[in-house]
């Protein structure tokens, strides 16, 4: 295993103030310890009060103190309620007097499996397109003004391979929502660039990281498994910091002058 980045530059992102959604476990969780390491005050964001619980202590225990001079903070909200969302930022600006970076990590599947589109109902299209494109819309709007103001800001959405081809899973809303949150990527590093603010997307492959991926792992035959096995160039599947690192890149100062690009952490799944 690599040495942590953190060990090396853990002051990287010290005192800039973190919002990451979707960080009760897996990738999330892992944002979240590599900017705690990096000397964030991050402000970890999910719907599962117990997990989110987890991270934190987890955190406490294996990184605070230690390696860093960062914190973290929980909050526990519905992501497609947008007047939850307001309230939050209201309360990190209570807090904080600033928002520096954004990540947009929550999404998912929402526990659905492939069907045939014509077995597909509108409430499990609409779902999954609510907490991967709605969710990600409504925190870029919310965070916008104050970033605006400050003339300085960092947004990474987290999407998918799905997103950038499709889904290996077959689920149509869900490679339509990564699919749509690219094109938000773009689209708001277009209108949001005038202000010093960068957007930019991180595109995982098939990472082990929630208990929906392992099921969709477990789902899939011996025969698929090494398949996909076979089709990535690294020959191994992603583990949540393949995820997190690209993330920090795009939130640095390093990546001053990137906007509106993607990144696939898919260990050369696809060749763009």
């Amino acid at each position: 295993m690599f040495q942590s980045v953190n060990s090396l530059h853990s002051t990287v992102f010290k005192d800039k103030v973190v919002i990451v959604t979707g960080a009760s476990h897996g990738i999330g969780r892992s944002i979240c310890t590599e900017f705690v390491s990096c000397g964030a005050h991050v402000q970890a964001v999910d719907i599962l009060q117990e997990k989110l619980e987890e991270t934190k202590t987890t955190i406490e225990q294996e990184v605070m103190g230690i390696e860093s001079s960062g914190s973290i903070h929980i909050y526990k909200i519905d992501l497609t309620d947008s007047e939850q969302i307001e309230r939050l930022i209201e309360s990190v600006i209570t807090k904080f007097h600033k928002v520096d970076v954004l990540v947009n990590n929550a999404g998912g599947v929402a526990q659905q499996v492939h069907q045939p589109i014509e077995d597909v109902t509108d409430e499990q299209w609409q779902r999954v397109m609510s907490i991967n494109l709605d969710a990600t819309f409504y925190m870029i709007r919310a965070v916008a003004p104050l970033m605006k103001e400050q003339r300085y800001g960092r947004i990474v959405n987290i999407s998918s391979g799905a997103g950038r081809s499709s889904s290996l899973t077959g689920i149509q809303a869900y490679t339509s929502a990564k699919a749509g949150q690219i094109g938000l990527t773009r689209q708001m590093a277009r209108e949001l660039g005038p202000y010093g603010i960068t957007v930019n997307n991180v595109a995982p492959g098939f990472v082990l990281s929630n208990p929906s991926t392992e099921r969709q792992w477990d789902n899939m035959t011996a025969e698929s498994q090494q398949s996909l096995l076979e089709a990535i160039s690294l020959k191994r599947l992603g583990k949540p910091e393949d995820i997190a690192y690209p993330v920090l890149f795009f939130a640095s100062d390093y990546a001053g002058y990137v906007s509106g690009q993607i990144i696939s952490a898919d260990g050369g799944l696809q060749l763009f």
